[in-house]
């Protein structure tokens, strides 16, 4: 298993030297690699067991950071770095030669984010290059939101976990791409369809899956737990189900004949954000074959949760 601590510096050296580091943010915990050498880049995708073409995301430590990286700056996405950066915000700009081909998967464009993680951010002001990091999870399975649920998976293939306690947020960062000046968001996350609204305007949602992604999470199946996970009316699926041993993933209500995660019993859409993808990971503790669980509220961060169960459901 890796070491875990505390220590920017050594997690420096070894993202210095090629190594391979487990990092926290805000969102949830990343595999980080040193974003300017191949070798390092290669070893993200080996240890996560992740398809080529499933691009990654560049982390910076500031905004000048990214010039060197990017051919233009669309004024809207000024503007939204202006009012979210550091935070979970994700930003698809087109490329420069700088970003190797591995990162973007062979696209013009990339995506890049500056996170919101005092820790990380201590780590990032001491690197003199940025960092790709893809969630620290095997491909496919649900992201870990501390530094011990990236050891359980992946600790026998990286070098050392910065541990900065458990992410804030809970799920991924919220990734817009432009067509001209116009945002378009491709993965729905941390930052709501709401507040993007009141900053730039009316955004089109374009998350449709795709067997060739722009960027990371949109493919059909994604985000699942080795439980099958059925999505729908609890109660109604519970009437189906009565007879193969079940779990239940609810927003707030609670179902005390079951194993039950109750995501957040005060019903807010935050709390239920930061739980979610420890209440999948729990049912891998408990004796079912299913999981039950339920859309929450459509608005807010309700809207990526749903996307998450959705794309959990799906094998």
């Amino acid at each position: 298993m890796a070491i875990i601590g505390t220590d920017t510096n050594h997690a420096a050296e070894v993202l210095d030297t090629g190594g391979l580091v487990g990092i926290p943010t805000e969102t949830v915990y990343g595999l980080a690699a040193n974003a300017f050498n191949e070798e390092a880049i290669v070893k993200v995708y080996k240890a996560k067991n992740r398809p080529a073409f499933d691009p990654l995301i560049t982390h910076i430590a500031n905004q000048e950071a990214l010039q060197p990286l990017v051919k233009h700056v669309p004024v809207k996405a000024k503007q939204l770095m202006d009012k979210f950066w550091p935070g979970p915000l994700t930003l698809v700009l087109a490329k420069s030669d700088k970003i190797n081909d591995l990162i973007s998967s062979g696209l013009s464009t990339a995506a890049f984010r500056m996170p919101r993680h005092k820790l990380l951010h201590e780590l990032l002001e001491k690197l003199n290059f940025p960092i790709v990091a893809p969630s620290a999870n095997p491909f496919g399975y649900v992201s870990p939101t501390t530094a011990k649920h990236v050891n359980l998976q992946l600790g026998e293939k990286i070098d050392y976990i910065l541990d900065g306690g458990s992410s804030k947020i809970g799920i991924e960062s919220t990734i817009i791409s432009f067509e001209q000046d116009d945002p378009i968001i491709l993965r729905l996350g941390g930052l709501s369809v709401e507040e993007i609204e009141a900053a730039v305007g009316k955004v089109n949602i374009s998350i449709s899956s795709s067997s060739k992604p722009s960027a990371p999470g949109m493919l059909i199946s994604h985000y699942s737990p080795t439980k099958s996970v059925l999505l729908g009316n609890i109660d109604e699926l519970i009437k189906k189900h009565q007879k193969d041993k079940i779990g239940v993933l609810s927003y707030h209500k609670k179902y005390p004949s079951y194993p039950n995660f109750v995501l957040s019993e005060k019903a807010s859409l935050d709390e239920a954000a930061k739980n979610l993808f420890s209440g999948l990971r729990w049912f891998e503790t408990q004796d079912i074959d299913l999981v039950l669980t339920e859309n929450v509220p459509n608005e807010g961060l309700g809207k990526a949760i749903n996307d998450r169960l959705n794309r959990a459901s799906i094998k």
